[in-house]
């Protein structure tokens, strides 16, 4: 049950499934494809046309971010973010401060934005409601003060509110010697939207950006995504980020892997088919990958230049699986497993107690609620076959708690999720998609 709350709480009671699925979702466009081709094309020459830009609270955050760093956004709809919108590029010359950038609650916007402004005169303050000012920073705002960026924590280091002033590089940063790019060591065990935060920026420093990771590297594939969109603007080597200049484009944002994830884990909890449209072998995106971990747990899978479908009709099995390069996917999987008839251990994932939640104990806690024998491990979880039963369940602030706790109420009656609108992050039309399928 949850705590006593002194005002009321919005429920949302999900619809149970009553036959297997056959059903084409539509997925937004990718959030960490969208807001890394933002941060290009706000540093472009030029103006760029992005086509797929999800709607959710974190894009919106993102672009009133760059607005508040003097980039151009334009689109057709005044009252929501568009599937389309127009970037005019500053040519890597940001308003000057003073100004406060609210990231609201998007940690990926926060970060993104931090190393963005570090470019610029300043001063600007990135802040954020009160959950994102709890999440750690400090890899990022130590990488940026070594770099020469003034940095000044509003309450404590290494967390928002964060005061950031430059420049560090771009047209007003003088000249390197010829040859001589920064250089910058960084942890690679930490969150990779530290690194590609300094990837981003890398070709506005004068002469370039050298990286050293400290540690072994985690999360490679969402580093693959950002060095594929620098790419489509123009930066082609990210291993050591050359000097250079990005240079508008027409770029189209694929389909959101992590989104897609929870209608392709309904065909397996439910039984069925579902297709999810432009998902295809192409992908950049990593959470791709989430349907082959279906497959070995018993779906059929097909991936095509079409996109991706899955469909259960025989029983599911348990995994052994290292998650560390799908760790957004975690609560996804934990909602499947109980469905198989073995175990399932999850390893690899101990970092993602520091996301939006503890997405290990409160994800723990809230499965148990409703009655899945669930165990929290040092980087995992360990979760037995079983059937859920009636349970309200509380989000902690996160998006994907919600809309994963969501698939479990198309396979047990009388689930209720607290705070239903917190899919508004990433998915605002989540729980019609839901209803949808039941």
């Amino acid at each position: 049950m949850s705590d006593a709350h002194s005002t009321p709480v919005d429920v949302h009671r999900v619809q149970p499934a009553l036959e297997s699925l056959s059903a084409v979702v539509q997925v937004p466009g990718s959030k960490s494809v969208a807001n890394r081709a933002l941060v290009c094309a706000a540093l472009a020459d030029g103006t760029s046309r992005l086509v797929g830009v999800a709607p959710g609270d974190d894009t919106a955050a993102m672009l009133d971010c760059l607005r508040g760093l003097g980039v151009g956004v334009s689109h057709t709809d005044v009252d929501a973010v568009p599937d389309e919108v127009l970037i005019d590029g500053t040519g890597g010359r940001l308003a000057p401060g003073p100004a406060t950038l609210s990231a609201r609650l998007a940690g990926t916007t926060s970060r993104f934005v931090t190393a963005l402004a570090a470019l610029g005169a300043g001063p600007f303050t990135i802040d954020g409601l009160p959950p994102l000012r709890s999440r750690p920073m400090t890899p990022l705002h130590d990488a940026l003060a070594a770099l020469g960026a003034q940095v000044t924590p509003g309450e404590r280091w290494g967390h928002v509110p964060v005061t950031v002033g430059g420049p560090i590089g771009g047209p007003d940063a003088g000249e390197a010697a010829p040859g001589v790019s920064a250089h910058v060591a960084i942890r690679g065990d930490v969150s990779s939207q530290y690194i590609t935060a300094l990837m981003m920026i890398g070709p506005y420093l004068p002469g370039g950006l050298r990286i050293e990771l400290t540690t072994p590297l985690v999360s490679r594939s969402y580093l693959g995504i950002t060095a594929a969109v620098m790419a489509s603007f123009g930066i082609d080597d990210v291993v050591t980020v050359p000097a250079g200049r990005y240079r508008a484009t027409e770029y189209t944002v694929e389909p959101d892997a992590s989104s897609a994830s929870y209608p392709l884990a309904a065909a397996a909890m439910v039984g069925g088919t579902v297709h999810v449209p432009g998902l295809t072998q192409a992908s950049l995106q990593g959470d791709a990958r989430f349907a082959d971990v279906l497959g070995e747990m018993g779906c059929d899978v097909l991936v095509n230049d079409r996109g991706t479908t899955v469909t259960r009709e025989g029983p599911l099995r348990g995994l052994d699986i290292d998650m560390v390069d799908l760790s957004d996917l975690v609560p996804t999987l934990a909602v499947v497993a109980p469905f198989a008839h073995t175990p399932t251990t999850i390893r690899g994932v101990g970092f993602i107690r520091g996301k939006e939640s503890d997405r290990l104990g409160d994800l723990c806690r809230e499965l148990r609620a409703a009655g899945v024998r669930a165990t929290e491990t040092d980087d995992g979880l360990v979760i037995a076959p079983g059937h859920p039963h009636a349970a309200r369940m509380r989000t902690h602030h996160d998006h994907r708690l919600a809309m994963s706790f969501g698939l479990l109420g198309l396979v047990a009656d009388g689930i209720e999720i607290e705070d239903p609108g917190v899919v508004s992050k990433s998915w605002p039309d989540f729980w019609q998609m839901l209803e949808g399928l039941a």
